[in-house]
């Protein structure tokens, strides 16, 4: 259980596993790579895994569960092994909620670390990045450093947005919100109807405000009995909403949306803030699977028809997923302590996944190309760093790309001034300057 992912086509094969409990666990791991040297890899949930950690050493921190709720402060103090399922219980007691993201059970560091972008309250508060006091990291010296904006400002800049490339976090806190409510939820239509539904988003999207956030699923279901009758082994177009002011005022705003097509299931409701899972109601149980990402610059009425004509009825496309999600607003927006997160100013991020195992490698690898190479023309060189594949995040130049070069150039210094020797390499790897 050590080595299990949750994409069971990027599974660990290290040499050496160590189960770390608390800080000096992580510390002892950490001299051990070095004086034998071992690349590191680290394991929390283990949603984004890019490298199997061959002839490495891998750190799990599943059993660093410590959380604490500062009520008064509206600070959260998670260690390593946490997951938003477990935060969102224990802010919902104070009326409080963390910037969570589409899949609650993902780890809350991992998240974080790449940017961490929220289905409902991204647009008006930003990343989950943008609101990290403080970090306990051991670097590759073996050293436990507590980061803050003031301590350490080039590490604290490059642990987020830069992932795990600078040491293993041990803990992290940061703000909570007095949210304890949305207006949300999905909205399937018949996949038939995806260049109505598409068309309506887009004229739309320009008339709501930051409280409102919205993101399409282009989806062919699995015939599986978890899913409700009208979705099993449909092709459906998958509308999500997250709005944040009161379900009278959603319910007008919405209204064109679902006036686009005929429903087959509408799951938009009030809830409250802990059913956050129910806007994109992300599968939770491992599966095999491939998956790319871009980032666009504009979504017009010609990106609409292609994306129709690369995932719609006609296109003969074998993905189970292809998603656009609107940003903009606080996403936009710089935060009061700078982080390395790439993506302000990119409106549009599409992220596709194709479920299936290694025997279907080459098709699925091959109907994502189709995708990401039909929306070149949109495409920004920046990406969002928590939706990289494996086969991005190994791609060297491609990485660059992500940042761009100013970001990167910074994040290599910040890199050969922490880790000089590469330890932390198998990730989306930052070579040090």
């Amino acid at each position: 259980m050590e080595c299990a992912t949750y994409n069971l086509n990027t599974g660990f094969r290290p040499a050496v596993v160590v189960g770390a409990a608390d800080d000096s666990d992580v510390r002892a791991a950490v001299r051990f790579a070095d004086r034998y040297g071992l690349p590191i890899a680290v394991k929390a949930a283990a949603h984004q895994v890019v490298s199997p950690a061959h002839d490495g050493l891998l750190i799990t921190t599943e059993r660093m569960k410590g959380i604490v709720v500062d009520a008064q402060a509206r600070t959260v103090r998670a260690e390593a092994g946490v997951r938003w399922s477990e935060v969102l219980p224990r802010t919902a007691e104070y009326g409080l909620a963390a910037i969570v993201g589409s899949a609650p059970n993902v780890g809350v560091v991992g998240y974080t670390l790449g940017g961490g972008q929220s289905p409902l309250l991204g647009r008006t508060l930003g990343y989950a990045a943008d609101h990290v006091r403080r970090l306990n990291v051991v670097t590759a010296d073996g050293e436990l450093r507590h980061v803050t904006p003031d301590s350490e400002p080039d590490l604290y800049w490059a642990l987020l947005g830069g992932k795990g490339n600078f040491g293993v976090v041990t803990e992290i806190e940061f703000d909570v919100f007095p949210v304890t409510r949305f207006y949300g939820g999905a909205v399937y239509f018949p996949g038939e109807h995806l260049a109505e539904v598409l068309s309506a988003w887009s004229d739309w999207l320009p008339t709501v405000g930051e409280e409102m956030t919205s993101s399409i699923g282009i989806q062919r279901l699995p015939d599986l009995p978890v899913l409700p009758e009208p979705l099993r082994g449909a092709f459906v177009v998958h509308l999500r909403i997250g709005y944040l002011g009161s379900a009278a005022e959603g319910e007008k705003l919405i209204a064109p949306l679902r006036a686009a097509a005929p429903a087959l299931l509408d799951l938009v409701a009030e809830k409250p803030y802990t059913s956050i899972g129910e806007i994109h109601l992300d599968p939770v149980d491992p599966m095999p699977y491939f998956d790319r990402s871009v980032c666009l610059t504009e979504f017009t009425e010609e990106t609409a028809r292609k994306l129709v004509e690369l995932t719609g009825a006609e296109s003969g496309s074998v993905l189970a997923n292809v998603e656009i999600r609107a940003l903009g607003g606080a996403f936009d927006r710089e935060p009061a302590a700078a982080n390395s997160v790439p993506t302000r100013g990119v409106p549009f991020v599409v992220f596709g996944f194709g479920a299936g195992g290694l025997d279907q490698a080459e098709v699925l690898r091959g109907e994502l190309a189709k995708v990401v190479d039909g929306l070149a023309p949109w495409a920004a060189e920046r990406n969002m760093v928590n939706f990289l594949s494996p086969d991005e995040a190994t791609d060297a130049e491609g990485v660059r790309a992500v940042y761009g070069p100013e970001r990167y150039a910074r994040l290599a210094q910040v890199k050969k001034d922490y880790d000089p020797a590469n330890l932390f390499r198998y990730n989306h790897n930052i070579v040090p300057a």
